[in-house]
């Protein structure tokens, strides 16, 4: 059987969380909305489209959801010179592909960011396949992004590897077992609670159980 480690990227390959915190906050500051840091930060995993209505509500996410978008991405541009692929990061997926596992990236980020951390991760020849914002209308903590990931290869099962609760939550809800990582700031037992079968601190932690993580058919 061939079995997919299906990964988050961003909190959980690369160290981006805390400035997609500080780019939101900017955002928002844009249109006078004041937004608790921490507040934001629990809501990052979820993609853009899913997250201003979380953090400001539907009325103000229809009015000017798009603009404060936009006003992300602008803040963000300049941070993402910043981003470092996180430790152990490019070791998991060389031991993963090493031992016959289908590596699939699965972000909805812009294209340029996801090929960005691709570069970052030195994973163009490791990936099997990623998706990218292009890809899917609905985000985390809709499961349509991981369906899509695993539509673009041929395996027969799968695990979901990420940093937030979004992540558990959306491989739940198709069927699919999940893995946690610290690495995003999310607490063990939030993510054990949203449906992760094991945590782990460090991404190399991860590489030395790959063989023992929880795999279920797709």
């Amino acid at each position: 059987m061939t079995d997919c480690l299906l990964l988050d990227v961003d909190g959980t390959l690369v160290d981006t969380n805390y400035l997609h915190t500080v780019a939101w906050h900017r955002a928002f500051l844009r249109f006078d909305l004041v937004v608790p840091d921490w507040r934001i930060h629990r809501a990052i995993g979820m993609g853009g489209d899913q997250l201003v209505r979380s953090l400001v509500g539907e009325r103000v996410d229809e009015e000017a959801g798009s603009e404060i978008r936009e006003a992300w991405a602008d803040e963000y541009r300049p941070l993402i010179e910043y981003v470092r692929a996180l430790p152990g990061a490019h070791r998991l997926l060389g031991a993963a592909a090493a031992q016959g596992f289908t590596v699939v990236l699965a972000s909805s980020g812009p294209a340029e960011h996801v090929e960005h951390y691709i570069d970052l991760l030195d994973a163009w020849e490791v990936a099997a396949a990623w998706t990218t914002a292009q890809d899917v209308e609905a985000t985390k903590p809709e499961p349509e992004l991981l369906q899509v990931a695993l539509d673009k290869v041929d395996v027969d099962r799968a695990v979901v590897v990420g940093d937030s609760v979004w992540d558990c939550e959306a491989a739940g809800r198709i069927g699919l077992p999940s893995v946690g990582v610290l690495t995003g700031g999310t607490s063990g037992p939030e993510l054990t609670q949203s449906g992760a079968h094991a945590v782990y601190e460090k991404l190399d932690d991860l590489r030395e159980d790959l063989a023992d993580l929880p795999f279920a058919l797709v």
